[in-house]
């Protein structure tokens, strides 16, 4: 009880981190997306590299290099979530906070989506039911916005495909984090080394009255930043029920969506409120089904472990009856 407790709190942790997340990237202007992502990329292989050292957990990497697939589908990875880093951040810093939390509200309909078309899973009711409200969610909130809300599609498929692929992969997460960065980190330290030798970058520059070397600080925390979060969710997956990690997904984007209303002041008409109320109505479904299913396997489990428990004490039991 005391580790699952532990789990519990590491795993809000990490959500909660995630979902605050809004208030660190606007620190880092007038840095553009480009380089804040630039900067997230190479410090966050930095950060990967100190915590690895620390650990002396080398020895995963000779075996990975022997995988020509592997290393293929960690390079899948590292290109979608740079797609979903970017967004993100470009979002964050011109001003669609709510629409990213939307992003990760949907992403659990994503999931399911891609769980039916690729890995030919089977859906039960609710999750139809869920999947149903959510595609209807998408139409109602292209009507509010005027336009297909790209940004949270294409966080919420890029995290999708993303997830996907980190199933078929199955490394740790910071070994995964480990690759991936690996891969990011010439394409971002050679467009870091351009900004620098045109003279449009900020790192390790300082300019009066505009931002000086605690900027460059905030751009090099970037690596810890991405990695602290990353190690409390890598904590918590080995103590807690999946089910549990499953419902404190919905942290991070609460925390966003609150952020872009309360801080960042964001408008919500009344068609953007009903779309994040289907939004919301399709994931109740979903957590609803989730926990039902849960517990009815626990009852499963334990019905099972109780009649293997009889059977053992009948076939153990000394006879009393009459010799033969």
């Amino acid at each position: 009880m005391q580790e699952t407790r532990r789990g519990f709190w590491f795993g809000v942790a990490a959500y909660g981190l995630w979902g605050l997340f809004p208030l660190y990237w606007p620190l880092l202007k007038p840095s553009g997306a480009g380089e804040i992502l630039a900067n997230r990329m190479a410090w966050s292989l930095v950060a990967v590299a100190v915590i690895l050292a620390s650990q002396r957990h080398w020895a995963w990497i000779g075996p990975l290099l022997r995988q020509p697939r592997r290393l293929a589908l960690i390079a899948a990875a590292s290109a979608l979530i740079s797609v979903n880093w970017g967004v993100y951040i470009w979002s964050v810093n011109s001003g669609h906070v709510v629409e990213t939390s939307l992003g990760y509200f949907i992403n659990p309909l994503v999931t399911i989506a891609f769980g039916v078309l690729v890995l030919h899973e089977r859906l039960r009711p609710v999750q139809w039911a869920a999947v149903s409200v959510g595609s209807l969610a998408v139409v109602v909130l292209t009507v509010g916005y005027g336009q297909l809300p790209w940004i949270a599609l294409t966080l919420a498929f890029s995290f999708g495909s993303y997830g996907l692929i980190k199933k078929k992969l199955n490394l740790g997460g910071l070994e995964s984090l480990a690759g991936e960065t690996a891969f990011q980190f010439l394409p971002a330290l050679g467009f870091l080394v351009y900004l620098a030798v045109s003279g449009t970058g900020t790192f390790g520059r300082t300019v009066p009255g505009s931002y000086g070397w605690g900027h460059t600080v905030l751009l090099a925390l970037c690596g810890v930043v991405t990695a602290v979060p990353l190690l409390a969710f890598g904590a918590a997956a080995v103590r807690v029920p999946l089910t549990t990690l499953g419902l404190l997904q919905y942290l991070a984007p609460v925390f966003q969506f609150g952020l872009g209303i309360t801080v960042f002041h964001e408008r919500m008409p009344a068609a953007r409120w009903a779309g994040f109320a289907l939004v919301w109505a399709a994931l109740a479904l979903l957590s609803w089904d989730a926990l039902r299913t849960a517990r009815a396997s626990a009852v499963a489990v334990r019905a099972e472990a109780t009649a293997e428990g009889v059977a053992v004490s009948c076939a153990t039991a000394p006879r009393t009856g009459p010799l033969r």
